[in-house]
């Protein structure tokens, strides 16, 4: 063995238990109880008695903006965030960047981009837009792990968005593909029927995307899966009403997935000040009430994973002086905060570390048609593991986060949880310089035929 790590909890989506895990080669080639004799390596560690091993964390809604907005993030600070909050796998969202992600050349240039440069490993999702449906097995062959499309306005004008019929010709062509389309779903005639945003008032701002126009367009692309027999997954689901819709569509056995984030787990619309850009996100941050329906729905299934839907903008773009909802950048850097916000209200609802596990680690793995390498803890896997305290206190200091901009709603919140150390496949990162570790890599879709959950 070239690397030995025991600890008194070792956490997969199963359970919890002491035992040790033995590294050869940046895999997992044994997983023991803690009963059964440490194998000899090279380097054995024993990890603190107030820690846990973990999974290395799977991101899937990662926006890195690198090329045309790398002042908004880039690969250098996306991976290093990341690292620091244990994630050692993001996948890049197809938008902000300038070219976005919706041609092979476009996909080329972010590979050359991030090739050296970003920490950890790093995938990409293809983009579904009006002008490329008659192409999309162009990019599957170069490599994306499925694509990502929008039903209502993406908010930048080089990512135009889909109506029905170009959803269901690219949920179509997904199946073929054998990869799943990932869907911001909110209704435009819902949103065109809404009141504008006026100014500073948060509420006005939540009113102008109402949960009815976000649950439409989940009904909507459930019916549109179930015709064509393609894999659906709804991003960043904010709403009680669209976890119902959800809910009903799986139990008639609609092949639609769905994720949700930490900010709409974590805050509530009534903790929101007016003028408060920095909460800005699209769908908003809403009410209590919408905030346990999505934990009930990660609890019985209707949701699978949480994600960050890191978006990144540059500080002035959050009109942070002025606090108009309407015209602020609508996005919340959550990438390195992932880990702590999420076990910090899990832990508050009796969640457990396994359920986290699955949440964060396994779902978004398997959505992205990985989790024959991440995600987990076996024999076999890429050995990606953290050294997490889950009991250890954390407030947020925005000037020791990795993001470029450092804008944040965590800003002096007292979390639960700290990441000590993270490895990826075998070899440890530096969390302080956090150089770009030399076993980081890009990854390239593999995943061909029929979608099977």
């Amino acid at each position: 063995m070239d690397l030995v790590i025991v600890a008194r909890r070792v956490v997969s989506a199963a359970g919890a238990s002491p035992g040790w895990v033995g590294v050869a080669e940046g895999r997992l080639a044994a997983v023991g109880p803690w009963t059964q004799p440490v194998p000899a390596s090279r380097d054995v560690v024993r990890l603190a008695d107030d820690e846990v091993l973990i999974p290395g964390l799977v991101d899937s809604h990662v926006h890195v903006n690198e090329p045309g907005r790398t002042a908004w993030e880039g690969f250098a600070h996306a991976g290093r965030a990341a690292a620091a909050g244990g994630v050692t796998t993001i996948v890049d969202m197809p938008l902000n960047s300038i070219p976005p992600t919706t041609t092979p050349e476009a996909l080329a240039l972010k590979r050359a981009r991030a090739e050296g440069v970003v920490a950890v490993d790093t995938g990409f999702w293809g983009g579904a837009v009006p002008e490329n449906l008659d192409r999309l097995h162009e990019l599957t062959a170069a490599g994306v792990l499925g694509f990502k499309c929008f039903l209502a306005d993406s908010g930048v004008e080089e990512f135009g968005h889909l109506d029905l019929a170009g959803l269901t010709r690219a949920l179509t062509q997904t199946r073929a593909l054998g990869v799943p389309l990932l869907v911001h779903a909110e209704d435009p005639a819902g949103l065109a029927a809404a009141p504008a945003p006026r100014g500073r008032d948060y509420r006005a701002f939540v009113a102008s995307r109402p949960p009815e126009a976000e649950a439409a367009a989940v009904a909507q692309v459930a019916e549109a899966a179930a015709a064509t027999g393609g894999w659906a997954h709804i991003v960043h689901v904010s709403s009680a009403p669209a976890v119902e819709v959800l809910r009903a569509a799986k139990a008639r056995g609609v092949l639609a997935t769905a994720e949700t984030c930490p900010h709409y787990l974590y805050f509530s619309a009534d903790e929101v000040p007016d003028g408060g850009t920095e909460f800005k996100c699209c769908p908003p941050i809403r009410s209590r009430e919408d905030r346990e329906a999505l934990w009930r729905g990660l609890a019985d299934g209707a949701l699978d994973c949480v994600t960050s839907d890191h978006s990144p903008c540059t500080d002035d773009l959050k009109l942070a002086d002025a606090g108009d909802f309407g015209a602020a950048w609508g996005g919340i850097s959550g990438l390195q905060l992932r880990l702590p916000v999420l076990w910090t209200a899990a832990a508050e609802r009796g969640f457990t570390l396994s359920d986290l596990v699955r949440w964060a680690c396994q779902a978004p793995a398997r959505l992205a048609g990985i989790a024959d390498r991440k995600g987990g803890i076996a024999e076999g896997l890429d050995a990606d593991l953290v050294a997490f305290a889950p009991g250890a206190g954390l407030t947020v200091d925005t000037t020791r986060l990795h993001h470029r901009n450092s804008l944040s709603p965590y800003t002096d919140r007292a979390l639960t949880g700290t990441v000590r150390r993270v490895w990826l496949r075998g070899q440890e990162m530096d969390l302080d310089g956090l150089a770009v570790n030399p076993a980081s890599g890009l990854l390239l879709g593999h995943r061909r035929g029929p979608v099977r959950q």
